[in-house]
């Protein structure tokens, strides 16, 4: 295997606290698989949080440690997403969000105290939830005659494949996810039924 197919990531959602000179720092992480979750989370959080300064935040999506994103939303540049996002990579843990929601005490904190205080309210969200191992999987779609139903169920049993969707009619779909080290064995495998078209869909 020319690749790890596993990453680390927080199991459910999780906060933490940190305080300083009046000022409290409040992190939300969450477990995320896409892009597309974090602006409805953001939108939540600054609903719930009316009277909060800022709205923080860090996330890593792949365990590409290049794929990430910082928004500092207003704070000194690299002050606050930089710091959460330093969490992260130190704990290797992707596929995770962390806002930090800032209520400002009165009391500047200077840059070195800012990133004191990001990087440590990531730190107690990390701290309370549950780290796990996932694997990379890819999402496939299969398409066959009813004819081939039971050849394309006994390989799915075989190779244990998580069943996404599924649709049994004259013409079958079934959408599956695959783990990437499994990925060639199972093509290999689906390619030997006659009438059988894959299609990939996307990874996570």
């Amino acid at each position: 295997m020319l690749f790890d197919d596993s990453y680390k990531t927080i199991e459910n959602a999780s906060e933490g606290i940190f305080r300083d000179k009046g000022s409290k720092f409040i992190a939300y992480a969450y477990p995320i698989r896409s892009e597309e979750e974090v602006k409805p989370i953001i939108m939540s959080l600054r609903a719930a949080n009316a009277k909060a300064n800022h709205f923080c935040y860090a996330y890593r999506l792949t365990p590409n440690r290049s794929v990430f994103r910082v928004n500092d939303d207003g704070e000194p540049s690299g002050t606050a997403g930089r710091p959460i996002l330093n969490c992260l990579l130190s704990e290797d843990i992707t596929n995770i969000l962390i806002v930090v929601v800032r209520y400002f005490g009165g009391t500047l904190l200077g840059v070195p105290g800012l990133i004191n205080a990001y990087k440590n309210a990531s730190i107690e969200a990390i701290k309370a939830s549950k780290i796990i191992s996932k694997t990379v999987n890819d999402v496939y779609e299969v398409h066959f005659e009813y004819l081939q139903m039971n050849d394309v169920m006994k390989l799915s049993k075989e190779e244990n494949l998580q069943i996404l969707a599924q649709q049994f009619d004259t013409n079958c779909i079934l959408k599956f996810e695959v783990r990437k080290a499994q990925l060639n064995q199972v093509l290999n495998k689906f390619d030997k039924i006659d009438g059988v078209k894959l299609k990939y869909l996307h990874t996570i």
